[in-house]
């Protein structure tokens, strides 16, 4: 960002010329106008006739934007900037459509979820017979006694959860493993249990689950640590070239919906090369923040690389860590039991002496650190390491986050506002997972995804899909966190409903904070990326019970059209 007086030279396709910050965001912008008409400089690019929402603070509303080298070269009405372009500007009516600038999906798993839509049965169906349908379809052309492996399950959208039993009848002589959605747990078959030597006998992993039904038999779902086994009954590694692939896979996906950046929140150096190959092919349709997880920490450090390395495209973010499990398959860690199961609380994923080590370590290396915490005492725990952190040695902008961030207290918001952390919680989960909101109970979900207590505390969270756990689609996001209501038309915590306005903040500029990134997009400003979205209705005047049904016109990353619906 320039400050005071300061000059940003922008190099145009005659000249290079300076303009002054005031110029630009003058009343009416009429000086930058005529400035820009001045010195004969002429836009790629001019969008006009729209109803822009910019997003920033001092010039909301605009009719027009000019864009020139990939950015922001001025914005205004319609006149002013089609009075600054050439001969070899190209023009766009908008047709009085709404822009906004590309969303931001805060935290999702770009790369290994394109891996696995390369890779594995697609299990997101409403019945357990359509799953077993496909399950059996793949084992069929797989050798016996070799893995079949799905993704995408939810067993809130089937009438009851998969067992071991149901996909022994799909599959009774392959190892069969479903991931859920979320991640953090899987449901397998009898041969994948027999495999990997777990028996009803087995003692219980630490920091995980093997789940039993009311005889005590096991019934095939899995959790968090106790996943270890069968990933390695999996016996797959993808290659350089399956990360390259599912990078641009699923950039193709995010700019569809009108997502132009993405963090993708547990990475490793091969994911990154990945991305960086996707790059270099010209297949990357969206910028990518790329967490590293914690086992690959050491390495990167010896390299001498901390958050923040890289360009506008593909950088560095923070270090991973987690702290507990999830909250579509009830198993992130609270202080009181669920619903459904009085006797559990969830699971706790590391212990506090190894969650701190890490942390401590990321923190005097110059790394952002970004832990998975859902749950209320998760949550406690890992304010706990951060205090400590800042305590013991301080930094000036650490932008601690707190990955999901979902049940909270008054205490807890209060003690997030004072260390300077930033929750990325869970944009659409309302809407697209209120099947199990009820294991949580009314009261409780009061609390949930607490986007309204946030804001009111001064506190700007970002918003995230976690995709795979749920779709990364901004409309849906909309939907969900104005209204409160899921897709079957229950309302689930009325009381954390904001406005269309402040959730297109949460999902653009608030993102693009979360990742140091604020200074060059997140808002339509002069000097910033010319990363925006085109919509076919307007995000501001629709029903809030139809946002989900809004479309995406037009994607742009970078100047160019990444996207035409």
């Amino acid at each position: 960002m320039t400050h005071g007086h300061d000059l940003r030279l922008f190099r145009t396709r005659s000249y290079p010329i300076r303009l002054s910050r005031r110029a630009f965001v003058a009343a009416g912008l009429g000086a930058a106008a005529a400035a820009m008409a001045k010195w004969q400089v002429e836009p790629d690019l001019v969008l006009y006739n729209g109803a822009i929402w910019t997003v920033s603070d001092r010039v909301p509303e605009v009719e027009a934007i000019a864009i020139s080298g990939g950015r922001i070269m001025a914005v205004g009405t319609s006149a002013e900037m089609l009075a600054l372009a050439g001969t070899q500007t190209r023009r766009l009516d908008l047709g009085k459509k709404r822009l906004t600038p590309g969303f931001y999906d805060a935290h999702a798993h770009p790369v290994f979820s394109g891996v696995e839509h390369l890779r594995n049965v697609a299990c997101d169906k409403s019945s357990i017979e359509a799953i077993q349908k496909d399950i059996r379809e793949r084992a069929a052309k797989t050798p016996a006694g070799k893995p079949v492996l799905g993704f995408l399950y939810d067993d809130g959208k089937t009438p009851q959860p998969l067992t071991r039993w149901d996909l022994d009848k799909a599959a009774p002589d392959h190892p069969v493993m479903v991931t859920h959605r979320g991640g953090h747990t899987m449901f397998v078959n009898s041969l994948a249990l027999k495999s990997a030597g777990i028996t009803d006998g087995t003692p219980q992993p630490e920091h995980g689950q093997y789940f039993k039904d009311a005889n005590g038999k096991l019934n095939g779902r899995i959790a968090d640590a106790g996943m270890e086994s069968f990933a390695k009954l999996a016996a797959y590694e993808p290659s350089r070239a399956d990360f390259r692939q599912g990078t641009a896979l699923i950039a193709k996906m995010l700019v569809a919906k009108g997502v132009t950046s993405a963090c993708d929140a547990d990475g490793s150096p091969a994911t990154v090369q990945g991305v960086q190959d996707a790059r270099d092919a010209g297949l990357l349709k969206v910028r990518m923040y790329n967490h590293i997880g914690g086992p690959d920490l050491d390495k990167m450090i010896a390299a001498g690389l901390h958050t923040g390395f890289g360009d506008e495209w593909v950088r560095l973010g923070a270090v991973k860590l987690y702290a507990d499990g999830s909250i579509s398959e009830r198993t992130a860690w609270l202080s009181e039991p669920y619903k459904d199961m009085p006797e559990f609380r969830g699971l706790q994923t590391s212990s506090p002496e190894d969650l701190y080590t890490s942390a401590r370590k990321a923190h005097l290396a110059g790394w952002q650190i970004g832990v998975h915490a859902n749950g209320d005492l998760a949550i406690d725990r890992v304010l706990s390491v951060f205090e400590r952190l800042q305590k013991e040695a301080p930094r000036r902008d650490p932008r601690f986050r707190i990955e999901h961030c979902t049940l909270l207290n008054a205490d807890l918001i209060r003690r997030i506002g004072a260390v300077g952390a930033i929750p990325i919680p869970f944009a659409g989960y309302v809407y697209f997972h209120g099947d199990v909101m009820h294991f949580y109970g009314e009261e409780r979900t009061r609390h949930m995804f607490a986007m309204r207590e946030l804001i009111d505390a001064g506190i700007r969270p970002p918003l995230s899909s976690d995709y795979t756990a749920s779709p990364s689609d901004p409309v849906m996001w909309l939907q969900s966190l104005v209204t409160r209501t899921d897709y079957q038309g229950h309302t689930w915590g009325a009381n954390q409903r904001i406005t269309v306005k402040e959730a297109i903040r949460a999902g653009t500029l608030d993102g693009a904070t979360a990742s140091y990134e604020e200074h060059i997009k997140g808002t339509l400003e002069p000097g910033k990326l010319a990363d925006l979205v085109v919509w076919d209705q307007d995000l501001l005047s629709t029903d809030p019970s139809q946002l989900v049904n809004v479309k995406v016109q037009r994607t742009m990353v970078g100047g160019q059209w990444m996207y035409e619906g």
